[in-house]
């Protein structure tokens, strides 16, 4: 069931993707290759497609928020697997823990969601009628 409205994950994914990009020195794991990468990687992606999603904060509008959704799902599930992927599950906590917690917070964000946006952070201008032109 998709009950959580774009108008509230639109903001998230924007600060979602800055707080993994700064993830590794927020945690300290920066000394750790592979945590760090993929991170970083995923924040910048992240940022990325926000940026062309059409919803409340999209840029550009070109991918439609189902396609968004399913993009979470799949990269939520890499981040939150990137340990056992990428051999750095049996660091400390703070290396991995954060990549579990974070990816699958993204793959319950990605199918709970709604799917279309309507919501509008700008005050719509009132349009200029022919006794005011």
């Amino acid at each position: 069931m998709r009950f959580i409205p774009t108008r509230y994950h639109a903001p998230i994914d924007y600060i979602a993707g800055v707080a993994l990009i700064a993830a590794p020195w927020i945690f300290q794991f920066s000394d750790h290759t592979a945590a760090t990468v993929v991170p970083i990687v995923l924040g910048i992606g992240l940022i990325a497609y926000s940026l062309v999603t059409n919803y409340e904060l999209g840029v550009w509008k070109i991918a439609p928020m189902a396609v968004h959704n399913l993009i979470d799902v799949v990269a939520g599930t890499l981040l939150a697997a990137s340990p056992w992927i990428f051999g750095f599950a049996d660091e400390s906590a703070n290396v991995w823990v954060p990549h579990v917690v974070v990816g699958l917070a993204a793959v319950f964000l990605g199918l709970t969601t709604k799917q279309t946006g309507g919501y509008s952070y700008r005050k719509d201008r009132p349009q200029p009628t022919a006794a005011t032109s």
